[in-house]
């Protein structure tokens, strides 16, 4: 019964994010995707509008240079895992797995990939380390913005910010973030 219950409100949930992401093909308009956790919680993206955090410093030599295709082996968004990208920036920096709870509310979002150390409200000299608690400042996710965040992971390394199509066919602009880990080269 709790098992029926729950897929009924999965289909419903599902079908209403459907229905509102229908009838707007513009490019340069926020592009969305949704992707199912197994929490229930309806995990959306909007494409950004390309606009980096401040300190933010392009990577001198990055593996995947700005304008290559890359396959994507990234499974954060639905629809993203096996498809071509284009590299349009690439950066480097510390970058963060974190779980917060949307300030829009609803479940937490689990190990959310990624968040990129421009993009906390911290003190610099504040060292940081798994189980930190910081805020977000980051936009990329509705309810990211402002919301506190526990850090999952750290790690230094290269990050893309990329365009795509889906599999199911929804362009996808400016996508933060994609790791140097989740990409193959074409």
């Amino acid at each position: 019964m709790r098992k029926k219950l729950r897929m009924t409100i999965i289909a419903l949930a599902s079908l209403v994010t459907l229905t509102a992401c229908g009838g707007n093909d513009s490019e340069d308009s926020n592009q969305h995707e949704t992707k199912l956790h197994e929490n229930g919680s309806s995990h959306q993206h909007h494409s950004s509008n390309g606009e980096l955090p401040e300190g933010l410093q392009a990577a001198k030599n990055p593996t995947f240079p700005v304008g290559s295709t890359v396959l994507m082996e990234a499974d954060h968004m639905e629809g993203m895992n096996g498809v071509d990208a284009t590299i349009v920036g690439a950066y480097d920096t510390t970058v963060y797995a974190v779980t917060y709870t949307p300030t829009t509310g609803g479940n937490p979002e689990r190990e959310h990939k990624w968040v990129i150390h421009e993009e906390l409200q911290i003190d610099d000299n504040e060292p940081l380390k798994q189980n930190s608690k910081v805020s977000l400042n980051a936009d990329h996710m509705e309810g990211m913005q402002g919301a506190t965040a526990t850090i999952d992971t750290i790690e230094e390394m290269t990050v893309y910010m990329v365009d795509y199509t889906s599999s199911s066919g929804e362009k996808v602009k400016n996508h933060k973030w994609v790791t140097e880990s989740e990409l193959v080269e074409k």
